[in-house]
């Protein structure tokens, strides 16, 4: 008896600290990340300089200012003229034109308001049929693959557990997917979770059925 109460206490125990560790882990990656911005201030007018001691997070205030102040020039007619400038010249440049472009893509696609890119989250049957695997919809404009195939298909994203930024793209026929109610975060946190945080769905009585994905 005594020992089942120590292991109940010791996975309650747990359960408290682990959730608490990985949490400040990663704030304190990001944020000792974003204090790299302050290296863009001169040595002698660096916060630690001046006031004789470092402050932790000041750097997360100045990316958040230098992103905001770059997303303000940026919008505007001179700012706009700078950035084709710098793209021009980065065109130019061999490897660096390359990386530039594919991230810039990627980026417009996955921030723009209107952008479909993890948006939805799907069910399909993969790697087999019966086998289920949760993914994302990436893309519903195809050209060539959609015209080859012959088919209606989507573009998703099968991540990995626990690790969802690595996994493998999919195309597959758009009938053969089931659309699910559950949010991309929900999502990511029943793969990380590798599958033990099952979120609520809040359409109990609706029966699963294979739906239309737009």
């Amino acid at each position: 008896m005594r020992r089942l109460k120590i292991r109940s206490y010791l996975a309650a125990g747990l359960l408290v600290w682990i959730p608490l560790y990985v949490t400040l882990f990663i704030l304190r990656v990001l944020i000792n990340l974003m204090d790299q911005s302050l290296l863009l201030i001169p040595t002698a007018l660096r916060p630690e300089n001046l006031l004789g001691f470092r402050i932790p997070g000041l750097g997360v205030i100045l990316t958040f200012t230098l992103v905001v102040a770059t997303g303000f020039l940026a919008a505007n007619f001179l700012g706009k003229r700078l950035l084709e400038v710098s793209e021009g010249l980065l065109a130019r440049i061999p490897l660096v034109s390359w990386v530039y472009s594919g991230v810039k893509k990627v980026a417009e696609t996955l921030l723009s308001p209107t952008s479909q890119s993890f948006r939805k989250v799907l069910l399909m049957e993969y790697p087999r049929k019966g086998i289920w695997s949760v993914c994302f919809q990436t893309s519903s404009e195809l050209g060539e693959v959609q015209i080859r195939t012959g088919k209606e298909v989507l573009c998703v994203f099968v991540p990995t557990t626990p690790n969802p930024t690595s996994g493998f793209v999919i195309f597959v026929p758009r009938d053969e997917v089931i659309e699910l109610d559950m949010t991309v975060d929900e999502a990511l946190r029943m793969i990380i979770s590798l599958g033990v945080v099952v979120p609520e769905w809040r359409h109990r009585e609706l029966v699963p059925v294979k739906q239309e994905v737009s």
